[in-house]
């Protein structure tokens, strides 16, 4: 999720769950192979296991930029082949890439020869371009001429070794809606991820979009091989602890209190390095979502952030502002 899962957020998120995979915000190859690579690449070991999703559909600089990303310590590389924003589209990237499976099977390859992790593919289950009438029915239907695109996507990409496919389980569109739109408007069908399984049952089958209660995730495990969590776990956390829980029984909910000690540890490092307070924080909205004093928690930690006196006792204040509510 770009402009959200950067190192602070997985960092915060790392403390719900201890083995759960993950992802970077995708970053494309361009910007690694010009730009400020160390910046852009930077992780805390605790964030293992990590997975780097990178955005380009030049297979050269792919492959540079998924070198890098193994030499700095990723434990995976992801294509992603599902994003429809329009800046995303205009670079050539993202969710259009799923009407160039030669492309992106030749990317793949790039990608898998230059290193030795895995290499894996972000995708959608099709792609629709504008909007008007003809658009909405494209969108709600899946015809058998969207399963040969699906399915030759597929077979093209799985060609040239690609195990896994994590694939959010609507259509895309391309022009015409706004990415928040495409991840609501476009038909949840997981129907056709279980005929993809089914069609190709040698690879590791991931799914993405629309779970977000505890027992539906768990229900989706138990015919897919996986699940990819976004904006839910971004927004209630604990929601990883949950499931984390459920998978590894041994492992225990860790309270808030532990979060807050472990996050003011890694906010006092942080700052003493001259980062500020707030880009780190604002990743702590969740913490108490769902919990009596949420917005008091809410509003303690987004307004004291922007004092330029404020440190790491910051969460402690937020967290007492929420316990002073729930005692009302």
């Amino acid at each position: 999720m770009m402009d959200w899962t950067d190192r602070h957020c997985r960092y915060f998120l790392r403390g719900f769950a201890p083995h759960v995979l993950l992802y970077t915000e995708m970053i494309t190859a361009a910007a690694l192979v010009r730009g400020d690579r160390e910046r852009l690449l930077e992780f805390h070991p605790e964030e293992h296991p990590l997975a780097l999703q990178l955005g380009g559909s030049d297979p050269e600089q792919l492959a540079a930029a998924a070198r890098a990303g193994e030499a700095a310590g990723y434990d995976e590389i992801n294509l992603n082949c599902g994003c429809p924003s329009e800046r995303v589209v205009s670079g050539s990237f993202g969710a259009c890439l799923m009407r160039e499976p030669s492309l992106v099977a030749e990317c793949v390859a790039a990608m898998r020869a230059a290193v030795g992790v895995p290499v894996t593919v972000k995708m959608r289950i099709g792609v629709v371009s504008g909007g008007g009438t003809r658009a909405a029915e494209l969108l709600s239907g899946f015809s058998a001429e969207d399963k040969e695109e699906l399915w030759r996507f597929t077979a093209q990409v799985k060609a040239v070794g690609c195990e896994v496919f994590i694939v959010h389980a609507r259509k895309a569109v391309l022009g015409g809606l706004s990415p928040k739109a495409n991840r609501e408007v476009p038909p949840l069908r997981y129907d056709v991820v279980r005929e993809l399984r089914a069609g190709f049952p040698q690879l590791t089958w991931v799914v993405n979009g629309g779970l977000r209660q505890p027992r539906d995730i768990v229900e989706a495990l138990a015919w897919c091989d996986g699940v990819m969590l976004g904006r839910e776990a971004y927004h209630r956390p604990y929601v990883l602890a949950q499931l984390e829980q459920h998978l590894h029984p041994d492992t225990p909910v860790p309270t808030r209190a532990a979060l807050i000690e472990r996050m003011q540890r890694y906010i006092a490092i942080e700052m003493a390095r001259g980062s500020r307070l707030s880009p780190i924080t604002r990743h702590m909205l969740g913490l108490y979502a769902g919990e009596p004093g949420a917005r008091d928690y809410r509003r303690t930690l987004s307004e004291g952030a922007r004092d330029p006196r404020a440190n790491a006792d910051l969460l402690s204040r937020a967290a007492h502002a929420a316990q002073a509510h729930a005692a009302l």
